[in-house]
Formats: structure tokens, C-alpha cells, sequence
């Protein structure tokens, strides 16, 4: 009986041993599965708040944050004259994309009242707008504009350049300004080049980059009321874009950076108006510039040793016009392609910190 009893308490014992091995196996392999799983959901968006409600704290000023979400809060005064409060409408954002640090890309689509033209923006605050301490600070400005027919997306809005990512970081380490970066369409359709400009008897694509996507972040964040405070950033037409805003509005905007940019407007939908097409090119804005004597701009170039075909058109570009009010800056990108994340690398190595250096930041409160 003894002998027979030890035996079956022994048997008990080695089979709970032996379910307990197997649970461990099983929850070892249900977390092997979830880490291999987790990324490939994630990636299709299944863990995703792609397409959610998000707020930046936008509405009318001195009244309350709408939404949820990023919200960064616009109660109370401004912290200095510098500073303008959102004026509203509020507008409605949806989650497009998040950064590495957990912030968010939102777009919204936006009928601008100056140009009549109705576009997707992508928007982007850095954390530091939802830092108390900055809470009725006015922020700057970058609007980033992409190369190609940049319809009917602004690939500046992905998270694979990691612009959004990298100014985060830069804005850190003092090479940036904590720039709200924000990403219209650049074009109206894919089938023409429309060299952000009001050509005659189409979109004015001019006016939407320079006055209606201005009057957007105005509605819905902390900007700051002067000049010093809005900036373009753009590839390629992109870049020729920014660099005749800039030029055209020196009163608007202070700074651009202008990459592998084209130099004067070539779009086909010019022909039979020279004389307007002549308004928007940037060699003779330039001119106009230094005839009138200012304001004072900084145009930032870049380009990559392997963009051939730029590398003239630029450096003509800075030998004849830079003087003046026109200050110039050049970041040769050693092995750079005509590609955007050529570019990035050059925003980080100078060209961010030069045009930041010479814009405002917000301002703490005391």
C-alpha cells in the first residue's frame, strides 16, 4: 500500500511537472507569435488611429481646446505681443501618421478662401507646443513642399523621411526651431506643373501655398504675427516654389530652403503669358529685391554632387543675386541624388540650423 500510494504520488507529481512545462511552452510560443505578429498588424494598420479625431488645441482665441487627443491648449493670454492666438474656425484633422516620438501627422481638406482651390493639408506640431511652459507661445512656421506633381499626396507627410522625426530631435539638440511643419498639396492634379503660381485661367495654386495655407495654421494653432516667424521648405519644384514665395512675399515670409530647386518657371500652361510668368520668376524677383533694397531674406540651397544638371543653375543663382538683402547659404550634399532623403541629410548637416538661426522661437512664459 505504501509502496503503491509513493507510486502514485510520484506519478501526480511528474504529470503537474509536466502540464506546467507545457503551459510555459505555450505562453512562450503565444509571445514568440505576438512579437512576430505585432509588427506585421502595425504595419497594416490594425493596431492603427489612422482616420481618429485630433486636436491641436485649435479654436477661437482665449476659448477652449476642441477635441481630444494632441491637444496643446490655448487658454489664457499670449505670452508676449509676438505671440497669435488661433482665431478659428477650428479645423477637422484626422490622424494620418505618428512619429517616433508619439506626436501625430494630421490632415484635413481645406477650401481656401482667397484662391477657391479645395486640397489636402498635412499638419505636424513638435512636442514642445504642448509643453506647459509654452502653452501661450507663438510657434514658427515651416511649410514643406514636395518635388514631382506632389498630388494627391505631400510625401512629406510619410514617416519613411523622417523630416517630422529628424526636427524633433534637431530642435533638441538647438539646431532647429520646434517648427510646426505643414504640408499642402502642391499641385491641383498630376498632369501639369503648375509652379505654385496663379497662371491665368487655372487654380491659383500661388495663392493657396502663400495665403490660404497660412490662413489655415492661423486658424488652428499658436503662430507668430510676424514674418520672423514662416518659412518654405521644399524639393525640386517644390524648392522653386518656396524660393519665389519667399522672393515675392519677403513681407510674408522670411527664410526658405530651397533643394536641387528649379530656377525659373517652365510650366507649359504659361504660354501666351510671358508677362505674368515674368512675375513669378525668381531671377527677377531677386533683382526687384536688391533694387528695392529689401526686406532682408535667407535662401538656404542645397543640392547633391551628383545633381549635374542643378549644380549650374544654382551656383549662378547665388553668384548674381546673392547680395544685398538676399543673404545665401549652400549645403553641397557629398553623394546626393536628386532625392529627398539627400536633402534631409542636408537640412541636418546646415542648412536647418542656418535659416533657423535667423527666425523667432516661442517664447516660455514667465
Amino acid at each position: 500500500m505504501t509502496h503503491s500510494a509513493n507510486g502514485a504520488y510520484q506519478s501526480q507529481g511528474h504529470r503537474r511537472a509536466s502540464r506546467a512545462k507545457r503551459w510555459i511552452l505555450v505562453v512562450a510560443c503565444i509571445a514568440v507569435l505576438g512579437a512576430i505578429a505585432y509588427p506585421v498588424l502595425n504595419y497594416f494598420d490594425v493596431f492603427s488611429d489612422k482616420g481618429e479625431s485630433v486636436s491641436f488645441g485649435q479654436g477661437a482665441a482665449g476659448g477652449p481646446a476642441g477635441g481630444g487627443g494632441q491637444a496643446g491648449g490655448n487658454n489664457g493670454a499670449p505670452a508676449d505681443s509676438k505671440t497669435q492666438m488661433p482665431t478659428g474656425p477650428q479645423a477637422d484633422f484626422k490622424v494620418a501618421n505618428t512619429v517616433e516620438d508619439g506626436t501625430k501627422i494630421a490632415v484635413t481638406t481645406y477650401t481656401g478662401k482667397k484662391s477657391g482651390f479645395t486640397g489636402k493639408v498635412w499638419v505636424w506640431a513638435p512636442k514642445q507646443y504642448n509643453d506647459p511652459k509654452y502653452k501661450n507661445s507663438g510657434f514658427p512656421v515651416l511649410v514643406a513642399l514636395p518635388g514631382g506633381n506632389g498630388y494627391p499626396m505631400n510625401y512629406w507627410m510619410g514617416t519613411d523621411l523622417k523630416l517630422e522625426s529628424s526636427i524633433a530631435q534637431w530642435s533638441q539638440e538647438g539646431k532647429s526651431q520646434p517648427f510646426i511643419v505643414v504640408m499642402p498639396v502642391l499641385n491641383p492634379d498630376n498632369k501639369y506643373y503648375y509652379d505654385g503660381s496663379d497662371i491665368p485661367n487655372q487654380p491659383k495654386m500661388g495663392t493657396w501655398l502663400s495665403e490660404d495655407v497660412p490662413d489655415l495654421v492661423r486658424e488652428n494653432f499658436r503662430t507668430l504675427k510676424s514674418r520672423d516667424g514662416w518659412a518654405f521648405m521644399g524639393s525640386s519644384s517644390g524648392g522653386f516654389s518656396g524660393l519665389k514665395a519667399v522672393l515675392q512675399k519677403p513681407d510674408k515670409f522670411k527664410a526658405v530652403i530651397a533643394s536641387g530647386p528649379d530656377i525659373v518657371p517652365d510650366s507649359p500652361l504659361w504660354a501666351g503669358h510671358d508677362q505674368e510668368k515674368a512675375a513669378n520668376n525668381p531671377e527677377l524677383l531677386a533683382q526687384k529685391l536688391i533694387d528695392t533694397k529689401g526686406p532682408e531674406v535667407y535662401l538656404a540651397f542645397q543640392y547633391g554632387t551628383k545633381e549635374t544638371s542643378v549644380i549650374p543653375k544654382v551656383d549662378k543663382f547665388i553668384a548674381t543675386y546673392g547680395k544685398g538683402p538676399i543673404h545665401t547659404h549652400l549645403q553641397v550634399i557629398q553623394g546626393g541624388e536628386h532625392n529627398a532623403k539627400t536633402y534631409v541629410k542636408g537640412m541636418g548637416d546646415s542648412s536647418m540650423k542656418w535659416i533657423s538661426d535667423h527666425m523667432e522661437g516661442p517664447t516660455p512664459s514667465s
